[in-house]
């Protein structure tokens, strides 16, 4: 009989925390552009970034998420310490509002919102009608929850050794502290730990006093979670918003714990419900501890700030600076911020195509070497990149957010080929050539110089189109690619033109010559790999034989050419 007990009542968590995930994610889904605006928008002072914070969580029922999101925006710069510790001080009252709600009698509304959510889950392609209704679900879902577990507790009331255990375990307010720090840190929701502290309460389970303790444990537990979540080990500074709401936490728990006894005394006089009380205190503790330390702030702030100095280093630049953790739960905030690195990445290419030219054209032996270093970087970002695209696809994602997904990839893994291009092979051509002191024929250099050139060109035209999805550039694109052969094949005939002549210097350089002009092509095809998916998306697919150049001159130079 007990395991049965112990069985529906892990049970009826798992599911509260389950349908306390649908309404998290239901509501990111549907508005997160939208509310991480208008969080970005609400910091011109401290109580407005209080509010922002307060309404945020309320929608997202979850103070954790709420912290990750504005840990992100301190890390990027864009929050201030102290409209973030604002912020985190009215998401931790927005984070008791539901509790609040659910603290009434309304489990009778469940199926009224398991109708209406799964008519608006099967409205067809997802659309924010359709996330509304996974949050509908969600919230019929935490009702029901509540439902099995008051309905599970009930019959274990008159088991002594039931009561005998819970006694023994909450007897002592500072270990029902820590028990139920240690349970909302493991669940990561500070909602399900009160509700199920109701719960228990409601059934009688626990004394008045234990149920306000273990709240006040709840609150700590759920600012110890982004401590470990939304800190980066290798910056001091990532850890100063999390710390500042743990102290913020511990300072209030320290102030309310001697005077729990007189409390308890007095709520439970005013409200006889115990799932009321215990519902009310946790509002009432959040909001007597933001307006203790609404107004300290600064002086937290500065504490902090000498606390976790920014430490002084020099930036690795093969780490992702826009790759954010936080987002994943948006995908397109994820979307976006995997698009910005991928840019990073070209940016990164770019600059080891024009340096490797630079090398080849002037014999600077220092540039080769700084290519190779820039080609790790990339390589490394590459990795990082399909790493975050594929936590992103384990969700579910509409059509068009899947093939952006796959766009971002194939970008990345054709900037990366490109930087294995240039390193490999172009940057061991200018070693070659930097070695046996090569020179180019003045005609050989300045067609190298324009091929490269148009390379250039073409690759700022593909980032555009990466970003825009332009069909019309993207056309262009995949017609320069078509003139670019040609130009390949004209350089290649006035080459063997110059052979014909016994130039010295075409002949000694020869080989190299023509192998920089397929590299360059190869670079290039990679390049106008963005195009594809671009017109097929658009319904104007690119038939491959319409980028095939025109024939050689007949001169017989065809049958010339390396094979």
């Amino acid at each position: 009989m007990g395991s049965l007990v112990l069985l529906d009542l892990m049970g009826g968590v798992a599911l509260l925390l389950w349908g306390l995930h649908m309404v998290h994610s239901g509501i990111l889904r549907a508005f997160g552009p939208d509310l991480r605006r208008l969080l970005g928008r609400a910091l011109s002072n401290r109580f407005s970034a209080f509010a922002a914070g307060l309404g945020l969580t309320a929608l997202l029922q979850s103070s954790t998420a709420t912290a990750l999101i504005t840990s992100s925006f301190a890390a990027e710069g864009l929050v201030s310490l102290v409209a973030a510790l604002a912020i985190m001080l009215g998401a931790n009252v927005g984070t008791t509002l539901i509790v609040q709600v659910l603290s009434f009698n309304i489990a009778a509304v469940a199926p009224v919102l398991f109708v209406l959510g799964l008519v608006a889950f099967r409205s067809g392609p997802r659309s924010r009608i359709k996330d509304i209704g996974r949050v509908a679900i969600g919230l019929g879902l935490m009702l029901l929850s509540l439902h099995i577990l008051l309905d599970t507790l009930a019959p274990a009331e008159n088991a002594p050794g039931v009561r005998i255990f819970m006694s023994a375990i909450t007897g002592d307010p500072i270990l029902c502290i820590l028990i139920a720090a240690v349970i909302t840190w493991a669940v990561h929701s500070s909602v399900a730990s009160v509700l199920l502290i109701m719960s228990l309460a409601f059934s009688q389970f626990i004394s008045p006093q234990a149920a306000l303790a273990l709240v006040l444990g709840a609150n700590l537990g759920s600012a110890i979670n982004p401590v470990f979540e939304g800190a980066r080990r290798e910056d001091p500074t990532s850890y100063r918003l999390p710390v500042g709401n743990l102290i913020n936490r511990v300072i209030g728990i320290a102030l309310v714990l001697p005077f729990l006894h007189p409390i308890a005394d007095l709520l439970q006089a005013w409200q006889p419900d115990a799932a009321k009380m215990t519902a009310a205190f946790h509002i009432a503790f959040n909001v007597a501890t933001a307006a203790l330390f609404i107004g300290l702030l600064d002086v937290m702030a500065r504490f902090l700030t000498w606390l976790l100095p920014e430490r002084v280093r020099e930036a690795d630049a093969s780490r992702p600076r826009y790759l954010d953790e936080s987002a994943l739960e948006t995908p397109s905030l994820a979307l976006a911020d995997a698009a910005r690195e991928v840019l990073r990445m070209g940016d990164l290419v770019e600059v080891m195509l024009r340096k490797v030219m630079a090398a080849m054209m002037t014999d600077d032996r220092a540039l080769v070497d700084q290519v190779s270093k820039t080609d790790n970087i990339v390589d490394s970002l590459d990795e990082a990149i399909k790493l975050y695209v594929t936590k992103l696809t384990r969700g579910s994602l509409d059509e068009s957010e899947g093939r952006r997904a796959m766009e971002i990839v194939s970008f990345a893994i054709n900037l990366e080929h490109i930087g294995d291009i240039i390193d490999k092979n172009l940057s061991e051509l200018a070693t070659k050539k930097i070695k046996r002191r090569f020179q180019f024929s003045p005609e050989g250099a300045e067609e190298l110089a324009a091929f490269h050139k148009k390379t250039m060109e073409s690759l700022r035209i593909a980032f555009g189109v990466f970003m825009s999805g332009d069909a019309n550039e993207a056309r262009k694109l995949l017609v320069e690619k078509a003139s670019l052969r040609n130009t390949e094949l004209a350089a290649i005939e006035r080459h063997l033109d110059r052979l014909r002549e016994g130039r010295p210097e075409t002949i000694e350089t020869t080989s190299l010559h023509l192998d920089v002009l397929r590299d360059l092509r190869r670079i290039h095809s990679h390049i106008c790999s963005v195009a594809y998916p671009v017109l097929d998306a658009a319904g104007q697919p690119y038939r491959r034989n319409e980028a095939e150049p025109a024939a050689l001159p007949a001169s017989g130079a065809a049958s010339a050419l390396p094979r």
